[in-house]
């Protein structure tokens, strides 16, 4: 696999609760992350004294955060909507030569900053809130 356009990277968010999804207008950085806690199952009889984990155990969590310029279209208004109605939508995150990740998300934090001779930014950060699906391409 070659290297990778970061604008490929995308960040989609269900507009009606029926699986329309859009890409989130105005962003310019995009990131998600991947999360599993470890149970630590070991004992005086663990082999060499090393460190024993349970597989399969554990919370697994996931972490999206976006940043871009304000441009006030209708997936800016979802998503605040979404913030201040604490509701857990279907986002998609588009991996790209990778794969898309799927499932539901709570936006936990809203930004937004400006200065004087600049745009308006913001910024979004989000927590799963569900099970997630991969579909590989």
């Amino acid at each position: 696999m070659g290297a990778q356009n970061g604008k490929d990277l995308l960040i989609k968010l269900d507009m009606t609760g029926a699986s329309q999804f859009e890409t989130i207008a105005g962003l310019r950085a995009s990131r998600i992350s991947f999360n599993a806690e470890s149970v630590d199952v070991t004992s005086l009889e663990s082999q060499g004294g090393w460190r024993e984990l349970l597989g399969g155990a554990g919370v697994k969590s996931a972490s999206i955060t976006g940043s871009g310029i304000f441009r006030d279209e209708a997936t800016d208004e979802r998503a605040r909507d979404i913030f201040f109605e604490s509701q857990t939508p279907l986002f998609q995150v588009i991996i790209p030569d990778f794969g898309t990740v799927e499932g539901p998300f709570q936006i936990t934090s809203v930004e937004y900053a400006g200065n004087f001779n600049g745009e308006a930014t913001y910024e979004l950060s989000m927590a799963s809130a569900g099970e997630l699906t991969f579909t590989a391409l």
